[in-house]
């Protein structure tokens, strides 16, 4: 019997080499396409459990489905995936010289449509950033789409202080809570 088919519900590339990191190789990429907007009054908790659950179930594809999602939160307060350099800007302002959490859900839909999921949390704390160190990382565009303005696999991992948690959890997929999901789906991992 061969290895069970695995679609990554993400276009993600640093998602996809993270999976390789567990020794898997998707059997196919299928990015999903959902509605992403925070329901009003939604807990950053809840809400990146729920869009790792839509993620996995809007995408048609035999055997096995994984997706996830990675949510900047301060408090209660949900930090967009940044577009524009301004709300980038805002973003870096915020969370300059405090604590946030990245929290990030892995959600596995199995053949029979059945889903494991798991969340991982990880606090962050950037160092009091200076304008001229905002404008820098700015400038080098890492903030493009990423969640809270940053990609810690980049720049701003010397802006950080220090991380409690999965630093992978960070970069987009927590390693520990995929292997666990995966393993007790049946797959073979190193």
């Amino acid at each position: 019997m061969g290895a069970p088919h695995l679609t990554l519900a993400s276009a993600s590339p640093r998602r996809h080499e993270l999976l390789a990191r567990l020794g898997l190789a998707p059997n196919a990429v299928t990015p999903a396409d959902i509605d992403e907007t925070p329901q009003r009054d939604e807990l950053p908790r809840a809400y990146a459990l729920r869009m790792g659950r839509e993620k996995a179930c809007a995408v048609d594809a035999p055997g096995f489905v994984l997706a996830g999602d990675t949510v900047v939160a301060v408090g209660r307060r949900i930090l967009p995936k940044t577009e524009t350099e301004a709300n980038a800007r805002a973003c870096l302002e915020l969370i300059s010289g405090r604590r946030h959490q990245v929290l990030s859900s892995v959600v596995l839909r199995a053949p029979d449509g059945t889903l494991r999921e798991r969340l991982n949390e990880t606090v962050v704390r950037f160092k009091r950033l200076s304008n001229e160190e905002i404008a820098a990382y700015l400038a080098g565009g890492d903030w493009r789409g990423k969640a809270g303005g940053y990609a810690i696999q980049g720049a701003a991992e010397g802006l950080i202080e220090w991380i409690r948690g999965s630093h992978s959890g960070v970069t987009g997929l927590p390693l520990y809570e995929t292997r666990t999901l995966l393993k007790a789906a049946g797959f073979a991992l190193g």
